[in-house]
């Protein structure tokens, strides 16, 4: 729908350049070569057999009967595909459409960038008929130019100019765009060129979709060398050319969700590196500095965004807001202008009311005036008949008062027998509230005794059930209890045999270590007179010489001297003492 719309901006352009009367009519010739040309440049397949047909000078046919919008919709528009030049089909609506409209005396620019101009004005033109851009729009695109030619955008300029728009002509047609960037009123300064440049720059970007362009360094796939191209990113493709003049294309890298840049590290003497990964293949770019290498991954880093979100290009999207932005605006002063209208017309009808308010007061006021002229003459005539009955309703009054203290009596009686009434209404409510409240309390106790007495019943179930386990269980326990008992009478007999036994042995443990104590005493006396005994021979040794027996074979040696037992003694005496030595072991 969105191609649709801007074809028909263009073909309007077309169409009323053809219409010369400016009557909403144009002849069957010209719209036959009009459409043919539009078939044409579009790559519509037509018949030129059935477009005779359909434009023949007769009544009948789709143009005669409905005019030419229906035909354009049906066999053209219904058929396009968009495979087709779209800057081709610029020309040949801007062709028809500036012969009639466009004056080159009075312009410093070229027919080239007029037309760019023109498809610029297109774009950012509103979707009403006949075609105009708003000031909100203009300021846009002469911000861009500005920008474009490397100048600083004047605000005070612009706000002079729009103060020379009339009120009710707010906006701008093509033409009269084309005149104002084309008279040099906003380049002061600039040279043609450089406006040619910016005119060029910014017609890339907002109708050819170039998010950015320039030149860098690529390296090659199959050769490995590095040759310098112009590259141009769209929001869908990085095409790259052997120059900036689009001359000679050297191919493209298709861009899609899963696609990236990222930067690489400097290598083979090239700076400022990064790589740019689509689902084919990888392609190393050397930018020219570090701030053209950020800005081209950030671009390249945008536009997979935009694709991964199915969102236009930045500045459609742009264009977007601010038309739905205006339109809200303007739905909201179009509101306001009707509670305005609402509101004058509220304020006419109350001043209307005021006025008849104010000839009714002016009438009362007469009026009031007679009444009261009327009033003092009836007032002086019934004075005197007011004296007479002011008497008499003097005496009146006297039975009154009267007759209003006896009844003022009957009425406090009246009101105290009320007044004791209402005391014990009162407390006949209470009274009932408390039996109400006592009922309700007598009504939860027996509830409550209701659901205590279920719950008591399953309660004394479940004890009786568990008094017959308990039961069950005392009388198994009574049968292991006697078998236990059995068992612990034998152990207990078993354990008095072993207390006799230990009491035994210990006494046993005791008369060996008396003896042992007994042994070792002997042992140690035996050992110091053993001592002193040497000593003495020691002394005496070379005094006297003892007699000894003569030599038997290897002799023992003792502590009681040499050979004072024999083997068969000696070895009794070892076992004797070892037997002793391990029951005291046993005993401690």
């Amino acid at each position: 729908m969105a191609l649709r719309d801007e074809l028909l901006k263009s073909i309007w352009h077309a169409f009323t350049s053809l219409d010369v009367d400016k009557s909403g009519k144009v002849s069957k010739s010209q719209l036959k070569v009009l459409s043919h040309n539009l078939c044409t440049v579009m790559n519509i397949p037509h018949d030129p057999v059935a477009l005779e047909e359909h434009f023949k000078d007769d009544d009948e046919g789709p143009v005669s009967t409905q005019g030419y919008m229906p035909y354009l919709n049906k066999f053209i528009l219904d058929k396009v595909t968009g495979n087709f030049d779209r800057q081709d089909f610029n020309r040949m609506c801007w062709t028809l459409s500036s012969r009639k409209n466009l004056g080159q005396s009075q312009l410093v620019i070229s027919n080239d960038d007029a037309f760019k101009i023109w498809c610029i004005f297109n774009f950012l033109s509103e979707d009403r008929y006949p075609l105009t851009i708003v000031n909100e729009e203009i300021e846009y695109f002469l911000r861009k130019l500005t920008e474009a030619m490397g100048g600083s955008w004047v605000e005070e300029r612009f706000e002079d100019y729009k103060l020379k728009l009339s009120s009710k002509q707010q906006s701008l047609n093509p033409w009269e765009l084309i005149l104002l960037v084309g008279s040099g009123h906003f380049i002061k300064g600039i040279d043609r060129q450089t406006l040619s440049m910016g005119i060029n720059e910014v017609y890339q970007e907002l109708i050819m979709d170039v998010l950015k362009q320039g030149y860098m360094m690529k390296k090659g796939h199959k050769r490995k060398n590095w040759t310098e191209r112009w590259f141009m990113l769209k929001p869908n493709f990085i095409h790259y050319y052997v120059g900036e003049d689009l001359a000679e294309k050297k191919g493209e890298i298709l861009l899609d969700g899963n696609c990236g840049a990222e930067p690489l590290q400097d290598k083979d003497g090239k700076k400022c590196l990064f790589l740019i990964n689509s689902s084919h293949k990888s392609f190393e770019i050397s930018a020219p500095d570090k701030k053209k290498k950020q800005e081209w991954i950030q671009a390249i880093q945008t536009c997979v965004s935009l694709l991964r979100q199915c969102r236009p290009a930045p500045h459609r999207e742009a264009r977007q807001k601010r038309r739905e932005m205006r339109l809200r605006q303007l739905a909201e002063q179009e509101d306001l202008e009707l509670r305005m209208s609402e509101l004058q017309m509220a304020n006419e009808a109350k001043q209307l009311e005021l006025e008849n308010m104010r000839k009714a007061l002016e009438e009362a006021a007469t009026n009031a005036s007679e009444e009261e002229t009327r009033r003092l003459q009836t007032q002086t005539d019934l004075q005197d008949r007011y004296r007479v009955d002011l008497e008499r309703e003097k005496m009146v009054r006297q039975q009154m008062e009267e007759q209003v203290a006896q009844k003022s009596t009957e009425l406090e009686q009246y009101l105290q027998r009320v007044r004791e009434m209402e005391d014990m209404y009162r407390q006949l409510e209470d009274a009932l509230e408390d039996e109400k409240r006592a009922r309700q309390d007598e009504e939860a106790v027996r509830r409550v005794q209701a659901r205590l007495l279920e719950e008591e019943a399953v309660k004394r179930a479940e004890l009786e059930e568990f008094h017959l386990r308990q039961q069950r269980a005392i009388a198994e326990t009574e049968a292991e209890k006697q078998e236990m008992e059995k068992e612990r009478l034998v152990k207990e007999k078993a354990l008095q045999a072993a207390m006799k036994q230990l009491d035994q042995l210990e006494q046993e443990r005791h008369g060996a270590l008396e003896q042992y104590q007994t042994v070792m005493k002997k042992l140690e006396d035996a050992t110091n007179n053993t001592k002193t005994w040497k000593h003495k021979v020691a002394e005496h040794e070379g005094m006297l010489r003892l007699i000894q027996p003569g030599s038997k074979g290897q002799q023992l040696i003792t502590n009681w001297g040499p050979a004072a037992f024999s083997d068969a003694e000696l070895s009794l005496r070892r076992k004797q003492w070892q037997e002793m030595k391990n029951q005291t072991t046993q005993a401690q």
